[in-house]
């Protein structure tokens, strides 16, 4: 039903998911699905605030990174 990280795609194979719940079918029926992205997003101004520094190799490998 079109891309994994499709929004529309992901609520269309929800709701056929909760419909097979509430018709009493076999979950099963249901997949489960893995994650296929995962983001990683450090707000600085808040490290700083705890107290935490975030090492560099860590940056690097942020999606994103809030000044």
């Amino acid at each position: 039903m079109g891309n994994a990280d499709d929004p529309v795609a992901r609520a269309h194979r929800v709701a056929a998911c909760v419909d097979r719940i509430l018709k009493a079918r076999s979950l099963p029926a249901c997949p489960v699905e893995q994650p296929t992205k995962f983001e990683l997003v450090i707000n600085q101004k808040t490290a700083k605030a705890l107290g935490l520094t975030i090492p560099q190799s860590v940056l690097l490998q942020a999606t994103q990174v809030i000044e």
